[in-house]
C-alpha cells in the first residue's frame, strides 16, 4: 500500500493521534492542495475520481515518496537514501515483470488500484470527525469537548455484512470500528465478540456497507473538495447524506 516508503513509527504515530485527539489529523491537506492548483489539474483529478480512479490517494502516496526530497525537515531528509533505494529496487522488479509480460504488469496495476479503492471505501465511512491539517507536532484546536461520548457518536461500524459476519474477515474485522475505538489495543480477531459484548446487535452506529455503496457513488466528486463529511441520520436510509471522507486514510503517513 506504499508504506514501504515511510517509517512504521510514522504510520503508528498518525494512527494513535487519531485515537488520542479524536480527530482526523493530517499533515498534507489534499483539499487545500487541489484548490490551490491550476484549474486544469483540479479538473483532471475530478475526472479521474469520476472514473473511480483514486486520484487523491495517488497524490498522497506520491507526496510520501517526494517528501524527503522537498522538505527541510531533517527527519524526513534522512530517509532519502532509503526511499531512493526502494524506488530503484521496485522499479527494477516492475521492469522485469513488464519484459516478461506486459499483461501481468497491467493487471498488477489494476489490482493495486482496486485494492486502494476498497480500502478507501472502508476508511471513508468510519467517522464524521473534524479534520485538521497541522504540523507533525501541532495541536488540535480545543474548540469542543472531544470526549469518549463524542468519539462514539462520530464513529461508525461499517460492517461488510450483518447476515454473514465472517465476511468482515476480508478487512480483518476493522469494520467493527466502534469496538476498535473503545479498546484500540484489542487484537483484530477479538473485535466481533467485543462489539457484541459492548453494543449488541442493534447498535445505532452500525451501517452495513450495502447502505454505503449509493453514497460512495453519488458523492464521489463532492467529498474530494467538501469541507465536511456530510451527516448521518436515523432509520434505514440514515446514510443517504453521508458524503464520506477522502485523503484521511491510515494508508499513508501524512
Amino acid at each position: 500500500a506504499g508504506s514501504c516508503y515511510a517509517e512504521f513509527q510514522d504510520l503508528r504515530k498518525k494512527h494513535m493521534r487519531h485515537h488520542v485527539d479524536r480527530a482526523d489529523v493530517i499533515t498534507f491537506d489534499s483539499k487545500a492542495f487541489l484548490l490551490a492548483c491550476p484549474g486544469w489539474v483540479r479538473r483532471l483529478v475530478l475526472a479521474l475520481e469520476w472514473a473511480y480512479i483514486p486520484a487523491v490517494e495517488l497524490i498522497m502516496h506520491g507526496y510520501v515518496i517526494a517528501l524527503p526530497f522537498i522538505t527541510g525537515n531533517d527527519k524526513h531528509r534522512a530517509r532519502r537514501r532509503q526511499v531512493a533505494l526502494t524506488l530503484a529496487v521496485r522499479g527494477l522488479l516492475f521492469t522485469v515483470m513488464g519484459l516478461v509480460s506486459l499483461k501481468a504488469l497491467a493487471l498488477y496495476l489494476l489490482a493495486w488500484l482496486i485494492m486502494l479503492s476498497v480500502l478507501r471505501f472502508a476508511d471513508a465511512y468510519q467517522h464524521t470527525y473534524d479534520a485538521f491539517a497541522v504540523l507533525e507536532e501541532g495541536a488540535v484546536p480545543d474548540d469542543k469537548p472531544r470526549d469518549r461520548r463524542y468519539e462514539q457518536q462520530n464513529t461508525f461500524s461499517n460492517v461488510v455484512s450483518l447476515r454473514w459476519p465472517a465476511l468482515n474477515l476480508l478487512l480483518l474485522n476493522f469494520s467493527y470500528h466502534n469496538a476498535h475505538h473503545e479498546k484500540p489495543v484489542a487484537p483484530w480477531y477479538r473485535l466481533p465478540r467485543l462489539h457484541e459484548e459492548l453494543y449488541g446487535s442493534a447498535y445505532a452506529q452500525v451501517i452495513p456497507m450495502r447502505q454505503l455503496l449509493g453514497p460512495f457513488h453519488r458523492y464521489r466528486l463532492k467529498r474530494v473538495l467538501s469541507d465536511d463529511y456530510g451527516v448521518v441520520g436515523e432509520g434505514p436510509g440514515k446514510a443517504e447524506g453521508f458524503y464520506g471522507a477522502v485523503g484521511v486514510s491510515f494508508l499513508t503517513a501524512v
